[in-house]
């Protein structure tokens, strides 16, 4: 399959005080195209800065990031910047919406940054609402929806300019259990449909059920998961 996202021995090192954590070590992953591929590792390990470094929001000190064969990081700040509202999709444990804008205007709100008539915008924000079982929030302020509402509203918003991947941390971290399993089924389904690449970092193993890979961040290194070694992820 062809890789539309890859990262080629990428080192990122932090200065604590006198110190220098490196916190990625070399790591290498390849994202293939339609692929779902889930991110676990014990807090701490890195995942938010791997996923940071893969969505184009902070550079390492070394190595290569590609998206459709392009090396990002020899962009500009403003044709990175492109790249991430254009073709990238983000999801955070907190949704992060507007509060003064209703459920429409809160997805749409991206394409409006990007030019796209406000018509076609609300268009395209209703829809993926619909898909994502909100028909009946329309109109509803953040504060008048629930969690897992307001998150399937977040999730909607990242799907809204088409990007080619989805980044995702912890996107039901914040959700009780029941909650947790319909809006990652809900994400899954309607990202399947779009035909999106996905990373997805979590520490909630059971949702690793629904992904093609699952890789394991330790040590700055990235491995295959594997389940009976899932004690060190707690």
């Amino acid at each position: 399959m062809t890789s539309v996202l890859e990262l080629k021995s990428v080192v990122r090192t932090y200065r604590r005080g006198d110190n220098e954590v490196e916190v990625l070590k070399g790591v290498d992953l390849s994202l293939d195209r339609g692929q779902l591929v889930g991110l676990v590792g014990p807090s701490g390990s890195g995942k938010s800065t791997l996923l940071h470094t893969a969505g184009l929001l902070e550079k390492p000190d070394s190595g290569d990031v590609l998206l459709d064969g392009e090396d990002c990081l020899k962009l500009s700040d403003r044709q990175r910047t492109l790249l991430r509202r254009t073709r990238l999709g983000f999801v955070y444990q907190f949704h992060h919406l507007l509060p003064e804008f209703n459920a429409i205007d809160n997805v749409a709100t991206p394409l409006f940054l990007s030019g796209v008539p406000k018509k076609e915008a609300r268009e395209r924000a209703r829809d993926l609402l619909d898909r994502m079982e909100l028909a009946h929030r329309h109109t509803h302020q953040p504060m008048e929806m629930s969690g897992g509402e307001q998150q399937r509203v977040a999730i909607a918003r990242a799907l809204a300019n088409r990007p080619s991947v989805l980044i995702a941390d912890e996107p039901t971290g914040n959700l009780d259990t029941k909650t947790t399993e319909a809006v990652f089924a809900q994400l899954i389904e309607v990202g399947r449909t779009e035909g999106l690449s996905m990373l997805i970092a979590t520490h909630n193993l059971a949702l690793t059920q629904y992904m093609d890979r699952v890789v394991t961040l330790e040590n700055g290194q990235l491995t295959d998961f594997n389940p009976d070694e899932s004690s060190i992820l707690l």
